[in-house]
Order: structure tokens, then sequence, then C-alpha cells
């Protein structure tokens, strides 16, 4: 079986290897200086370009979308990837993404889809939908609905790898209830930025960031969603300094843009890969 292994396209858009599982998270291919539409008339300009588009795509066995934002599936994804793969995701995004042919597999919170390998020794990828929280407040009642996964790999019964992808999420006690149903993740993709909309944080900053580690206390976390449109507003140094700061450096493993990162080995310190801006 082959190593495990994240490959960053950008924005919140990776290919996650597990096992011979192929799952790609959060589709956004497109270009810098394009825009991202984020509902009731906002938009935000693309600044990165992605390292990967659809047709360079290995053959998926899902797609992982946390939620229906112009920065999470976007309308290159819309026409380029097959309708025929499993796309788990929310309630929500399912209806709108269904009426247009894509093979979704809408999720409650701690709800799981699964996928089987036949004649490949038992081995199984399940998809569990996760608490998460966009914003609070008013903001929170007109953004659209987000969750975070668990994607846990198995083989003949026994967990090979844990690997739990955050949405774009605040930090609270929501993911409390995540540390205490699932304490043992192996990896966590954690969407950072400090997304700034309507004079409200919607992603994590910094300091945010580094709770949600403290909360869920990851092996490994593999930090994205930082750097590529106007609305981010925390730089993703602010966040390696500040883990460093508070003893959590060796956790990180930072991916460039196009870069693929083994999930099998232990997390070198300082942070491999580490682009600051």
């Amino acid at each position: 079986m082959s190593g495990d292994s994240l490959t960053f396209v950008g924005t919140a858009t990776t290919v996650l290897r597990l096992g011979s599982f192929t799952v790609l998270t959060d589709p956004n291919f497109l270009h810098a200086g394009q825009r991202a539409y984020l509902g009731r008339g906002l938009w935000s300009r693309r600044l990165t370009e992605p390292a990967l588009q659809p047709p360079d795509l290995p053959a998926l066995d899902a797609v992982v979308l946390s939620h229906l934002h112009g920065d999470h599936f976007d309308r290159v994804a819309r026409r380029g990837l097959d309708r025929a793969v499993p796309l788990v995701t929310t309630e929500h995004a399912a209806r709108r993404l269904g009426r247009t042919g894509f093979a979704v597999r809408p999720l409650r919170t701690w709800e799981r889809h699964e996928l089987a390998r036949d004649g490949a020794g038992g081995e199984v990828l399940s998809i569990e939908s996760l608490p998460a929280v966009h914003a609070r407040g008013v903001l929170g009642r007109v953004l659209p609905p987000v969750m975070g996964s668990l994607l846990e790999h198995r083989v003949a019964g026994r967990v090979r790898r844990r690997v739990y992808v955050s949405g774009d999420t605040l930090t609270g006690a929501h993911l409390d209830a995540v540390r205490e149903r699932h304490p043992d993740v192996d990896v966590a993709v954690v969407h950072l930025g400090g997304t700034r909309v309507l004079f409200s944080t919607v992603t994590m900053d910094d300091v945010q960031g580094v709770d949600a580690l403290r909360r869920l206390r990851p092996r490994t976390a593999v930090p994205v969603h930082h750097d590529d449109y106007r609305v981010f507003r925390s730089p993703l140094s602010h966040f390696v300094q500040r883990a460093t700061d508070e003893g959590l450096g060796h956790l990180l493993r930072v991916p460039l843009r196009g870069q693929t990162i083994s999930l099998d080995e232990a997390p070198a310190h300082p942070a491999t890969g580490t682009s600051l801006r």
C-alpha cells in the first residue's frame, strides 16, 4: 500500500491520498485576478494561481466540500469535475449541486459516508461530518452552513489514519466536542486566514488557529486557506510564529502551493516547506 500524502493546490483545495483512496477537498480553481462570488452581492478577487486545474487531477474516489462558497466550489469546478464522483457535503450544498447532476452525498453533523474498496483486504474510507461555526450572531444565520470532516482510513477493521479537515470554522466548544469523540486525530488540516466579511471574522486567525490546535491536539497540523484572497487578513507567518512561541511549532507541516507532503512521517521542526509572506 502506497504512503499517505497531501498535495496543496491552493486556498482549501488539497488532494489527499489515504491508502488506495484519493480525495479532493474544497475545489477552487479560479485563476489569479478572477472573482470568487460569496453570495448576497459579496465577492473577493483571487491573488494566487492554483497549482492544478481539473484536467491535472488524478482519478478521484470522492470530493469533500465543507460548504458552498465561491472560494471553495467555483465555476471552474462546476464545469470541470466528474459529476459521477461522490460529492460529500452539507445538506444545503447537496440540494444546490444535486440539481446540476453531481452525485451528492449530503451529511448531517456526526453522520458518515463510507467508501469500500472491493478485493482490497477490507479497505474502507469513511467521511464523517463534524460541527463547524462559520460565524456567530446575525452573520452566522446568513452564511451557508459549513461542516468539518473526519476522514478515517481502515484496513481489515483497523484504523490506519484519521485526518481532520476543519472547513471554514471559528474555534470554540464545538471543537471540544470533536476532540471528545475523536481524541486520536493524526493530521488536522486547518483553514486559516482570519477572513473578514462585513466587519466580522469568519475563519480562524492566528490566535484562533492556535487555540484550535490546543483543543484538538492533533499529532500533525497542516495550515491551508491563508493567502489566496483579499478577504484573508491574518498572514500565515503570524500563525506559524504564534504556534512556535506557544510550543506547538513542532506540530506544523506547511506545504508550498503545489507541494506534496507525506503524512507518514513525523512532523519536522521547524515546519518544512514554509513560505512566510
